[in-house]
């Protein structure tokens, strides 16, 4: 099929997309495209008929990776074959390249974009599980100005952020790993590419032999990727190891309440998730205990 009508609009500029936006009768009629890699689909299957489409696909500035601090700026217009393939990256946000390798297949990720992914929200995607992991902040800019989101404020419902009808995501800020920091990504697909059924983001610090900080985040099993706090809460502190892990996969499962549909049964998401919060604390783990030894 064929999109239904709308008019091409094509900034050079994020102020330019944004005076487009707010100047349009109805801003809610309008979509902003990045990548395209999920809107194109939508607009062919007709499953969304927007008015207008702001393609931001000219638009300068917003594509730059680079360290400010102790944080990790991507641009959202930086295609997510190049942060996957950034030594940059790789260094300062390891779970970022770790997830990326995971999101659909090289074509896609060549024209898929960080910002796109995560601005589009679904709860399946790597990216917005990675953001809401990390504690990412997402960055802004509207009529009003330019102003940061935490990720935990970002994703309020399927499909559905805290983004105005007239804002841009236009960086993502991550925090940089700092030594004794490991993580890991897991998931389970049907076949490599598609949507996971769960996926399991994990970030973690080792104080010594203890587990001095640790945030997980689940996706595909609720309308937003979700935080697993109780389980965070019993591995504070705690001597990692099968023992633990075991207790944080069973917290992370008893917190959770997926819905069933044609692809996996709620009671088969959330056992999942359990599975692979184990593994990929074990994973995180070894990382963390391999960068304490690198950095003494």
């Amino acid at each position: 099929m064929k999109p239904a009508p709308f008019e091409h609009w094509g900034p050079t500029s994020v102020d330019e997309a944004v005076k487009i936006l707010s100047g349009l009768d109805d801003p809610g009629e309008a979509k902003v495209m990045a990548g395209g890699q999920s809107l194109m689909p939508l607009l062919n299957l007709r499953l969304s008929q927007p008015q207008h489409v702001i393609d931001l696909n000219a638009v300068t500035g917003i594509s730059e990776i680079r360290l400010d601090g102790a944080f990790l700026t991507v641009g959202a217009m930086c295609r997510q074959r190049v942060a996957e393939r950034s030594d940059r990256v790789a260094t300062a946000v390891p779970l970022v390249v770790d997830a990326l390798g995971q999101v659909g297949h090289p074509a896609i990720r060549n024209r898929g974009t960080v910002g796109g992914s995560i601005a589009h929200a679904d709860p399946a995607a790597e990216l917005p599980t990675v953001a809401l992991c990390l504690d990412a902040e997402l960055v802004a800019q509207g009529p009003a100005g330019e102003r940061t989101i935490a990720a935990a404020d970002f994703f309020d419902g399927f499909l559905s952020t805290a983004l105005t009808e007239e804002e841009i995501l236009t960086a993502v800020r991550f925090p940089v790993d700092g030594p004794g920091c490991g993580s890991a990504f897991a998931e389970v697909a049907r076949r490599h590419g598609d949507f996971a059924m769960a996926g399991v983001a994990v970030h973690l610090s080792l104080a010594g032999d203890t587990i001095e900080q640790v945030r997980i985040a689940v996706s595909g099993v609720g309308l937003t990727p979700v935080r697993a706090p109780d389980a965070e809460a019993a591995l504070r502190g705690a001597t990692p190891g099968e023992e633990a892990f075991a207790a944080a996969a069973a917290a992370t499962s008893a917190g959770l309440n997926p819905a069933s549909d044609l692809h996996a049964s709620g009671a088969y998401r959330k056992h999942v998730a359990g599975v692979l919060v184990r593994r990929a604390l074990a994973t995180a783990t070894e990382r963390a205990t391999e960068s304490a030894r690198r950095n003494p």
